[in-house]
């Protein structure tokens, strides 16, 4: 049985060696045998660089090969893999590299070049192994090699020992404010993520996955965990264009497809061809609540294929989903507990909420993480004895406490209310920005919104809307804000409404509310209370 990340691998290429389990476009197809022989020469290749046991390995590439290789090789030679988001910019990569002090860059040429000026602050950082050869200059004591792939069967080499509560990765996420913090997986995490998401979506060697989230997101990582542990085939794809992932949706004849509600909203409208109705099995989202009328045009334009609805937090990596069958019974649930995880609602004191009784979201099992890497503070706020244990055990299981409001119903299912360092406090009242914007959809039109809080001088701060609408629809403010003052208590209806062309998003693909929290920090400053 595999308890490590790279045993999955083994083990999958020991039944199935022919089995394709990677795909690349411009790249090829990578067999499990194959996949497993460039692991082991990578693993090889970076303990004679001198990786030990924990030492931490940043992998700085888009989707091709190299980078699910360099995951799992990491894992082989006992390091610790650190995924960085393509997209981010040269100092919050520095700030990744020596906030946990990575002795290892695994990047492209291209990449590297932009991270010229911040190398050098880069503390502990030491080697650069590049995908290929280019126009590279390295300053000071920082070395670098190519990577080739290996060509010959790997003899000889012994991964160092190693359980499953070790660390095997960070993962940075943002947060709602500050800089990014590096939550640690272990390979239980990973491995137990793998089987739980795998069981339910069922998962097999004849499904071929399509992976358009970024791998530093935990939601796109489990996706080639998934698929690596079943024999599956995970389709390494970097998109521009939403219609270019309905185009890679035919020529990979893809079964699974996972995205997060504003990739989604996107891909509603769009044309779904007869050859991906006809293979697509099922869709996940996660990342956020899918919209009713997002949901509703997938659903018609995709009926035969199953929509599973989830919810996790990087700190547990999965922890919900809503069992297709219960979609239109359950309308808005975030489901049940995912196997091998209990989900529980919680006061303050830790005392169970009654049905219907908002309280926190608090997760147990073999998916807690093991805290936030180098934050013995911020860990203290977030994982927290387990309620409920028996007092007679001295080492009392960690569980994961949320920071999101939820309400369990009486037969278990649970509904999210907000986050609660996300919720809008006005007029005295906490309001939640999803319920808001569940009414901005419905009324179509919309590509993707969000309802912000502002500061305002009298009431606290007041809600603005800020909209993206759908390619050719003109949408109206009054018409928005009638549809708010017919389904909202009048605290809850928005001050103001804005359009837009563009919606930001964070390195997740989540829409970016501290960032339009901040560009219209300003826009009641002046302004003061005004009945609804």
């Amino acid at each position: 049985m595999a308890y490590l990340l790279h045993q999955t691998l083994f083990e999958t290429a020991a039944l199935h060696p022919e089995q394709s389990l990677l795909a690349h476009e411009k790249l090829g197809v990578s067999s499990a045998a194959q996949f497993q022989q460039q692991v082991l020469s990578l693993a090889a290749r970076l303990s004679a660089l001198g990786l030990k046991p924990n030492d931490r390995v940043a992998v700085f590439l888009p989707k091709i090969p190299l980078c699910a290789y360099a995951f799992y090789a990491v894992s082989c030679a006992g390091g610790v893999f650190v995924p960085i988001n393509p997209v981010l910019k040269p100092a919050q990569v520095e700030h990744i590299l020596n906030d946990c002090d990575v002795r290892i860059l695994i990047t492209a040429p291209e990449r590297l070049q932009h991270l010229q000026d911040v190398l050098p602050e880069c503390r502990n950082l030491h080697h650069v192994v590049l995908s290929d050869s280019g126009d590279v200059s390295l300053s000071g004591a920082l070395s670098h090699s190519v990577w080739t792939p290996a060509t010959t069967e790997v003899v000889g080499y012994q991964p160092p020992r190693r359980v499953d509560n070790d660390m095997a990765a960070i993962l940075y996420t943002s947060g709602s404010t500050g800089r990014p913090k590096g939550v640690i997986i272990s390979h239980r995490n990973i491995v137990d993520g793998a089987h739980s998401v795998s069981e339910y979506l069922a998962i097999d060697a004849a499904d071929r996955l399509l992976a358009v989230l970024p791998f530093s997101f935990d939601y796109g990582l489990n996706q080639l965990t998934s698929a690596v542990l079943k024999g599956a085939t995970c389709v390494l794809f970097d998109y521009l264009l939403p219609k270019d992932v309905i185009k890679a949706l035919v020529r990979h004849r893809i079964t699974g497809l996972g995205a997060v509600p504003p990739l989604w909203a996107q891909l509603a409208p769009l044309e779904w061809p007869e050859e991906v109705r006809s293979l697509l099995r099922y869709i996940t989202n996660s990342g956020g609540a899918m919209p009713d009328g997002v949901l509703a045009r997938l659903r018609d334009k995709l009926p035969t294929t199953t929509p599973f609805m989830m919810y996790g937090l990087t700190e547990a990596f999965r922890s919900t989903f809503l069992p297709p069958d219960k979609l239109d019974e359950r309308r808005g649930s975030m489901g049940k507990a995912i196997p091998n995880a209990e989900i529980m609602v919680v006061r303050p004191d830790g005392t169970p909420c009654v049905a219907n009784e908002p309280g926190e979201l608090v997760h147990r099992g073999a998916l807690v993480s093991l805290g936030y890497w180098n934050d013995v503070e911020r860990t203290a706020t977030r994982f927290k004895p387990a309620p409920g244990q028996p007092t007679g055990i001295p080492l009392q299981e960690m569980a994961v406490w949320s920071g999101d409001t939820v309400r369990m119903d009486e037969e278990g299912y649970l509904y999210f209310v907000g986050r609660s360092d996300g919720m809008i406090k006005t007029s005295g009242y906490r309001v939640s920005p999803e319920e808001i914007e569940e009414i901005v959809y419905a009324q179509g039109g919309v590509e993707t919104v969000a309802a912000v809080g502002l500061p305002h001088a009298d009431l606290g701060q007041a809600i603005a809307l800020v909209i993206r609408p759908l390619p050719d629809h003109s949408l109206v403010e009054a018409d928005i804000l009638a549809a708010c003052r017919r389904s909202l208590a009048g605290y809850m209806v928005p001050q103001r409404v804005i359009f837009r062309d563009d919606m930001p998003q964070n390195p997740n693909g989540k829409i970016n509310r501290p960032q339009l929290a901040s560009e219209y920090a300003e826009l009641f400053s002046t302004n003061t209370a005004t009945d609804s």
